[in-house]
């Protein structure tokens, strides 16, 4: 359960770009690390809580997340594409202190309409829980050893966005990893719903 197979996947998922990390770096570049705590943090907690609904209750979401997986990632896709916008349309650092990174809850409830966040709960449950014994402490393993490894995975991003910043204090430097910034989350976006849509015409 928690083995080199499991260390080495969540590490994997977890560190490589997708929408949070995408979050995260513009957040750390826009904001700086300590305003980006709260999201960070709250970014784990919604992950370990999709591990535990999907450890816990592996058999009843799928049977669920086949009949919502397109319309939630439809959904989904669409929000990953207006934070997209957002980012694209962040100002200069002195309009940003004005703005908000998000909080723990929200980071938390973004991963409800995460993409990546549910194949990656999902491949978890399916790949590392066992048929048999105690669930309640196969899923506490689980969802302790998610945390620990996707934890340090994600400040990367947030430390690399925040590093960035002083060389971004030039407007139109920021606007320019702005741009790409939101760019790649919208193709990000794109990506993952044509890979849904895929799924389900197959």
């Amino acid at each position: 359960m928690i083995d080199t197979a499991f260390v080495s996947y969540v590490t994997v998922m977890s560190i490589t770009p997708g929408p949070n990390n995408l979050l995260l770096a513009a957040s750390g570049v826009n904001f700086g690390l300590r305003r980006s705590v709260p999201m960070m943090l709250g970014i784990t907690l919604g992950c370990v809580v999709q591990c535990a609904l999907m450890t816990s209750m592996l058999a009843i979401l799928l049977s669920w997340m086949t009949v919502v997986r397109l319309p939630m990632a439809a959904v989904g896709c669409a929000y990953l594409f207006w934070l997209s916008w957002k980012i694209y349309r962040s100002g200069s650092p002195k309009e940003g202190e004005k703005q908000q990174p998000m909080n723990l809850i929200n980071g938390a409830l973004f991963q409800a309409v995460n993409p990546k966040a549910w194949l990656m709960a999902t491949n978890v449950a399916i790949l590392f829980t066992p048929p048999d014994g105690n669930m309640l402490h196969h899923t506490l393993l689980i969802c302790i050893g998610f945390a620990l490894i996707n934890l340090p995975c994600i400040l990367v991003w947030v430390v690399m966005g925040d590093r960035l910043r002083q060389a971004l204090r030039v407007e139109w430097k920021l606007k320019m990893f702005n741009t790409i910034m939101g760019g790649m989350m919208a193709l990000t976006a794109l990506w993952l719903l044509i890979g849904e849509v895929r799924h389900a015409l197959a």
